[in-house]
């Protein structure tokens, strides 16, 4: 009898093993998990966002007996991590996000050279291109929506639109996003060397004009309500913004600006990138949809970071000598902050060592954030 109660016991534990429940699809997102870790790690491609993504990626895809009710699972309703998911599936992780980018952020490049926003806005060209291919390829109008905004480059903007317009494609397209803005150092420079010449690589930016305090003070209050008035849909991500850094500029608010920029956005991405890692289970992501948004992505955030580039040399054509725009950032349109704007400075140092681009692609860069989140306001209002 005791035998017999041991083998049942026994086997009842074994068939609550991950080892039991594995199947080959757990092993591959738990290989692409250990991936992200890798690149993070070794090619300190994005640590900050791919660690905590790489590390839910294997928490999401440890198998379990999903009969026992063990409520352990991102997508078992009261499980602790589906609690915690609920920042990514309500959106209301991205608007702190972006409360915390704009407590970081100075505008200063921006409101010193305001026809930088126009690269910002051509950057946006890769949503709008990616939404038309998404259409043919068969997605309903706000799948593909959703799936376009990764060509800004915006993971939070990417998961707040995906939450409300394609919830069940979330999470393919929050890895595509965060995976493509990890990947910028890699996807961009080529880019940048193809449609740029070795003189256009060499142009030699005026230094901006300073910028007042009341300037400052003023810009996100104007800013907000402009994009606000045009695209309510934006709202809480435009608002948000544009709050954080009228915490930073209004010189009474330091203690809010820091805490906003350091210790609630450190919180916020840790809670946003385990999360969005833990919910790409095997089982609902590895599809054919997944590649197709990978695909996607990648093709939008190429037509994003060519149409700046592209851009700047259109624009130069009616620009007098004195006052044209160094090409290598219109790279920088795309809202990866800071990154694209260190890769701009960085391929103008390799031609020329005194040629400093950061400031000058600051401006564009920070409009790429106010940019990608228009157009997920647009294309809220419209598909939603």
């Amino acid at each position: 009898m005791f035998g017999e109660f041991l083998t049942n016991n026994l086997q009842e534990f074994w068939h609550l093993t991950g080892f039991y429940n594995a199947t080959w699809q757990c092993f591959v997102m738990l290989a692409v998990g250990l991936f992200f870790i890798w690149l993070a790690i070794k090619k300190d491609f994005e640590p900050m966002l791919l660690v905590p993504i790489g590390f839910g990626m294997l928490i999401g895809n440890v198998p379990f007996n999903t009969e026992a009710g063990l409520e352990i699972g991102i997508y078992e309703e009261g499980s602790v991590l589906n609690i915690l998911y609920n920042g990514v599936s309500a959106g209301w992780y991205p608007p702190l996000i972006f409360l915390g980018i704009g407590a970081m952020t100075d505008f200063s490049s921006l409101i010193a050279n305001p026809k930088l926003m126009l690269i910002g806005a051509a950057a946006q060209f890769g949503i709008f291109g990616a939404y038309m291919v998404a259409t043919a390829l068969g997605f309903a109008p706000d799948q593909a929506g959703a799936i376009a905004i990764i060509g800004g480059a915006d993971g939070p903007t990417a998961i707040f639109l995906s939450s409300k317009l394609a919830p069940n494609l979330m999470g393919a397209i929050a890895v595509s996003a965060y995976s493509y803005m990890a990947l910028v150092p890699v996807i961009q420079p080529p880019i940048m060397r193809l449609f740029t010449t070795k003189k256009e690589r060499l142009i030699k930016m005026k230094p901006a004009r300073a910028v007042s305090q009341n300037e400052k003070i003023i810009f996100p209050i104007v800013g907000m309500l402009l994009t606000c008035f045009v695209v309510p849909s934006g709202l809480p991500l435009l608002g948000m913004l544009f709050f954080g850094n009228l915490l930073r500029e209004c010189g009474v608010t330091t203690r809010l600006a820091k805490t906003a920029s350091n210790a609630l956005t450190d919180i916020v991405t840790i809670l946003l990138g385990m999360t969005v890692g833990a919910s790409t289970q095997a089982s609902e992501f590895l599809t054919q949809e997944t590649i197709f948004i990978f695909f996607l992505g990648f093709m939008a955030f190429i037509i994003a970071s060519a149409s700046g580039v592209l851009f700047v040399k259109l624009f130069n054509l009616v620009l007098p000598q004195s006052k044209k725009i160094n090409p290598l950032i219109g790279n920088a349109g795309v809202s990866a902050v800071p990154m694209s704007a260190r890769i701009s400075n960085n391929l103008g140092l390799e031609y020329d060592p005194s040629n400093y681009l950061l400031m000058h692609a600051m401006g564009p860069n920070v409009a790429g954030v106010i940019g990608s989140a228009v157009a997920a306001g647009v294309l809220l209002g419209f598909l939603a």
